[in-house]
Parts: C-alpha cells; structure tokens; sequence
C-alpha cells in the first residue's frame, strides 16, 4: 500500500494533538500500519531544538534564529522519519509541519522567507502532505482552553510562545486562513469549537471522501 501523509495545524489550544492521536488510532483499527509524529521534536536531535525553542528563558531569541531552528528540525524529521515511513507504505499522521512555519515564522514574526524558497521546495516541498486538517479557533477561545489545561495539571504553560501578545496569534490564525484560501484541495478547515468526538468524525469524514484506499 502506498504511504499516506496527513498533517494537523492550528493555533495552540485548537485540539490538533488530540485529533492526530485520534485519527492515529483509527488508522490502526482499520489495518494501516502508522507512523504517529509531530514537530518540532519528532526525532532525538529534534527533541533538543523543541527544548531550545520552548525554553522561556530565551526570549531574547532572533526571529531568523528561530525560524532556522524550525527548518533544521523539519529536515532532521523528514529525512530520518517521515520519508523512510512513507517509503515503507505507512500513513503519517504529523502534528504540525511546514504551514506551522508559514503561519508563525511568516505571517506571525513578519519574516520575509523569499530566501529561503529554494531550500524550502527542495528539501520540504518533495514531501508533501496528502491532506492537512486545520482546526480553526477563536484565539480567545484557544487562550482560554489553554489556561484551563495548565491549571488542571498544574503546570505554568508550554514555553516561549505563550507570552507572545494576542496580535500575533491573531496574525498566526489569518496566516492559516490565507494558505487555506491558497491551497483548498490539500488544506480543509474544520471548526475546532466542536468537541472532541464530533471533531474527529468530521476528520474522518473527510478523509474518507478524499482519499481512497485507507
């Protein structure tokens, strides 16, 4: 069977973790062999990028820096995990990937990533996702889910990101809803205000009219 490529993308809080665990066990259930992954981190060297990246003692970190980090996580991950998984016939199911970068690096920090487009067809492009679920959210709504989560399990958030001021998630989320706008047939938008059971039909509904074979 051929390998199959599925990402999640959304802003912090929008269930995207939850969902590409979910649609992971499906895919289980249904006989596909599936390579569950995210990134940044999915790889032993990216591990230590997530760290460096997360770290909020590092607020001090460059924009370019940090969207380089991202790059040479994303490469490390492509090369020693997703494309060996597709190559042996596996689904994929990733959270987060490239448009993470686009949304954050780009319409979040600003970045002009025109420099960049050669590495980014070359090493990125070649892999491209089949299907990418963005699970749009309200970003107050997500903000809110977000401090109810860490107050349940006690913990004082994710890292860095989240002292980034409200505009930028704001930014984040139109950048996704511009790269929807771009690429409609690979990028389906999914409300991510629905519970977390109805949210997961509405990813395997999905799926199942626009791929065949699962």
């Amino acid at each position: 069977m051929a390998g199959l490529f599925f990402t999640f993308e959304g802003i912090d809080g929008s269930g995207k973790s939850t969902q590409a665990r979910l649609l992971a066990e499906r895919l289980r259930r249904a006989g596909r062999a599936v390579c569950e992954t995210r990134e940044p981190g999915g790889t032993s060297i990216g591990k230590g990028i997530r760290a460096v990246l997360l770290d909020e003692r590092l607020e001090a970190m460059e924009p370019l820096c940090e969207l380089l980090l991202y790059l040479a996580d994303r490469i490390q991950h492509l090369e020693q995990v997703i494309r060996p998984a597709l190559a042996r016939g596996e689904a994929v199911v990733c959270d987060r990937f490239h448009d993470s970068t686009v949304a954050y690096q780009h319409y979040g920090r600003g970045l002009d990533l025109s420099a960049l487009e050669t590495l980014v067809v070359r090493e990125i492009g070649a892999s491209p996702p089949r299907l990418t679920f963005w699970l749009d959210l309200d970003v107050a709504a997500a903000q809110a889910r977000l401090a109810e989560r860490n107050r349940r399990m006690q913990e004082p958030g994710t890292g860095r990101l989240d002292k980034a001021a409200l505009p930028f998630h704001q930014r984040v989320r139109e950048g996704y809803a511009a790269l929807h706008r771009h690429e409609p047939g690979r990028i389906v938008r999914l409300d991510g205000a629905l519970a977390a059971d109805a949210l997961h039909e509405a990813v395997w509904r999905e799926l199942s009219a626009r791929v065949d074979g699962l």
